[in-house]
């Protein structure tokens, strides 16, 4: 199955901020996995910055709940970020982590494919898919997904021991 997959203003965040394709571009070429790794960091943090002070609430609000592992509630809110914020993939993908972390990988995979459809290039998200995929039994298709993650971080350390695993899973070791 193929698997199509330092903090700034509000109109410079998340997936649409204008320093991603340069960071991507460094993520690409870098071989050293601690400097993917700091790299990957400054993304997240691209990604994260919510459009608006009330998104930021919100999402400030569900990660509170997560951490009180309350996920119900951050649930709840996350629904509303959702539905406020259509086109924050972030939003997308910290919901599809609460279904994977409540057992519902329909909805988790949904919301992946919406976050993927936002921003191709979210490493995390298709990393989650492989996660779910992995989960599943359904390696070819984990495996193809952390294949995905290695084309945008090549030096990922967690994606190539990902891919290793999966290998091994379908007796195609490296």
């Amino acid at each position: 199955m193929l698997v199509n997959l330092s903090w700034f203003s509000a109109s410079q965040a998340d997936q649409n901020a204008p320093n991603l394709p340069a960071l991507f571009d460094k993520l690409a070429d870098a071989t050293d996995p601690s400097e993917a790794n700091r790299i990957e960091g400054q993304i997240w943090q691209q990604w994260l910055v919510a459009p608006d002070d009330a998104s930021a609430t919100l999402m400030s609000q569900i990660v509170q709940a997560m951490e009180g592992a309350d996920l119900k509630v951050a649930l709840r809110i996350n629904d509303e970020l959702v539905e406020s914020y259509p086109e924050f993939a972030e939003g997308w993908n910290k919901r599809a982590t609460l279904y994977y972390l409540l057992g519902d990988s329909a909805k988790s995979v949904a919301d992946i494919r919406q976050t993927i459809a936002l921003e191709p290039r979210h490493f995390g998200a298709i990393a989650g898919l492989g996660l779910i995929f992995l989960r599943d039994e359904n390696f070819e298709a984990a495996l193809e997904a952390f294949e995905q993650v290695l084309n945008i971080s090549p030096a990922s350390i967690n994606a190539q021991r990902s891919v290793a695993r999966v290998r091994q899973e379908l007796g195609r070791e490296i």
